[in-house]
């Protein structure tokens, strides 16, 4: 997972995979999935990203139990 924060257009991608893009689709007005042509997620971005709560972006790696 890689992530890219343009500050000043306040857009967060979060590219998931390396698989070419075959559709995208908004969930919401600021809010774009794009999916690879196997369904998977390969690309996520937020538009209005700090204002809109989506940054800073918090990762949590959990423990093998």
């Amino acid at each position: 997972m890689k992530t890219t924060y343009y500050d000043d257009d306040d857009i967060l991608v979060i590219h998931l995979s390396d698989k070419p893009i075959a559709r995208e689709v908004s969930q919401d007005w600021n809010t774009h999935v794009s999916y690879a042509e196997d369904g998977t997620a390969v690309e996520i971005v937020v538009l209005n990203a700090v204002s809109s709560g989506a940054m800073p972006l918090e990762v949590t790696h959990g423990k093998a139990a």
